[in-house]
């Protein structure tokens, strides 16, 4: 079984994968948490990570269409 990722039409090839996105928002999470965020990039690092949130929501609806379509494979190869 292959450990890539899949991709999509929708993917760009510069886009990070599911564990590089969640880690840029846990980077981006402690700098807002911090102590005295930069307010100049304060606008910049929130849109970052509106992004990044859509990208590892499109990546998880993704995985589950190619659980779901592995399962319905097995499942009809055991009723034949």
């Amino acid at each position: 079984m292959s450990t890539e990722e899949p991709t999509s039409g929708s993917d760009t090839a510069d886009e990070p994968g599911y564990a590089a996105a969640m880690a840029e928002l846990e980077q981006i999470l402690e700098e807002l948490e911090g102590e005295d965020p930069d307010v100049d990039v304060l606008a910049n690092r929130v849109e970052r990570a509106a992004t990044l949130i859509e990208i590892c929501r499109r990546r998880i609806t993704n995985a589950g269409v190619q659980v779901e379509r592995v399962v319905a494979a097995l499942e009809s190869d055991t009723d034949t």
